[in-house]
């Protein structure tokens, strides 16, 4: 890691209007490319701002999206990553109830508090998120990272796959220090998301039947969040054994190699009732898996769809006389339907209090130049969540 003045000449045009921090970065030049690891520019933190210096981040299948071209960008390049935790070394002006020196889990939706959803108690849906894509930053709508003198975007304006990130306060949530930053940096994506699917969203109940379609690092605490709330029966499906072995692990009652197999043992151990609630959480949906969940969905239950698809996917398949007449409820959700100044440190207080699985989530960890290893694992079914551990070869 290298400080250096942006006034010189040498640097000129690059990063504008203060110093910034050379570093690496695993930066995506565009669709279908792999992870370049190589050197970056990191600006100081202007109005608004920090910097932080990240422990780790985990490797999240959103970021997958951006190679495939599942979700679209202003620009190429991006720097990937939007789960990490670290220690702000920068505090730059107008920031409030942050210092240096605090530990920080980053939240991929920013949460101002005062626009019209965060008032209303929806932190998930901030007005703010309409930068997510565009990669500007909040505070003045210009960019903090830039690689061979280009502007890069930060996935969801943060960057994790990086030592370092400047981002706005609005996107980090500060924590207790004695909490392991390594497993912290879980609950800014993947964990909140799956356990409040299932808590908040799906809204489990004690005593119901709950089946979770895929078990990957959302699906997995999708499974932790059904349990927890008291669900008499979480049925998991998943095509990799490794995973449904793991699902056992972390609170399913039932696990299916697919959906047709889950189909009759549901209807079988229900009654023909059915699930009460189904939380899609596959790595990348399709149109017909809507209507999969629905058939296993009993009358008035909900199905929650969490998993991301293709951004120009508009087919779905659904049967609207079952949806009718069966009065089944079919909802969105993202962060898991919570408020992330809430739910992150609420999250990690179950953790200390053993209620709370992390550390096993994390199956492999990696570097930041094993990046592409990591996300091939991911695809191989290896992981339940892989997790880039930064070391001193990774900053400089």
């Amino acid at each position: 890691m290298e400080h250096t003045d942006a006034t010189d000449p040498a640097d000129d045009g690059r990063v504008q209007g203060g110093d910034f921090v050379r570093t690496k970065g695993a930066i995506l030049w565009g669709v279908g490319e792999e992870w370049s690891v190589e050197e970056i520019e990191v600006g100081d933190p202007r109005e608004g701002e920090v910097t932080v210096e990240l422990a780790a981040s985990g490797l999240c299948h959103s970021d997958e999206h951006l190679v495939t071209g599942g979700t679209p960008v202003a620009f190429y390049p991006v720097i990937g990553g939007h789960e990490g935790a670290g220690v702000v070394t920068k505090v730059g002006p107008g920031v409030t109830g942050l210092q240096e020196g605090d530990h920080v889990v980053t939240a991929f939706i920013p949460a101002c508090g005062q626009c019209p959803p965060c008032s209303r108690g929806m932190q998930n849906l901030c007005d703010l998120g309409a930068h997510l894509l565009a990669g500007t930053s909040i505070s003045d709508g210009s960019y903090r990272v830039q690689a061979q003198g280009k502007d890069v975007i930060p996935m969801c304006l943060l960057g994790t796959f990086s030592p370092y990130m400047t981002v706005h306060q609005a996107s980090v949530v500060k924590i207790e220090p004695d909490i392991p930053l390594e497993v912290a940096a879980l609950v800014g994506c993947g964990v909140t998301t799956g356990w409040g699917s299932a808590t908040k969203v799906a809204d489990v109940r004690p005593g119901e039947n709950v089946v979770i379609m895929g078990a990957g690092g959302v699906g997995m605490n999708a499974v932790q969040g059904a349990a927890a709330a008291g669900a008499k029966r979480v049925m998991v499906i998943d095509p990799v054994a490794r995973k449904r072995e793991w699902a056992m692990d972390m609170g399913a009652t039932h696990v299916y190699e697919n959906a047709e197999e889950a189909a009759g043992k549901v209807n079988e151990l229900t009654w023909g009732r059915m699930a009460e609630k189904t939380i899609i959480t596959v790595g990348d949906i399709q149109g017909e898996d809507i209507a999969t969940a629905l058939g296993l969905t009993g009358k008035g239950g909900r199905v929650v769809v969490t998993g991301m698809g293709n951004y120009a996917n508009m087919e779905v398949q659904l049967n609207l006389f079952e949806l009718t007449l069966l009065q089944k409820d079919l909802q969105g959700a993202i962060f898991g339907g919570l408020a992330p100044r809430n739910a992150i440190p609420e999250l990690l207080s179950l953790y200390q209090d053993g209620q709370l699985k992390l550390d096993e989530l994390v199956t492999s960890k990696y570097s930041l130049e094993e990046v592409n290893q990591g996300y091939q694992d991911m695809r191989d079914g290896q992981n339940i969540r892989g997790m880039i551990v930064y070391s001193d070869a990774d900053r400089r």
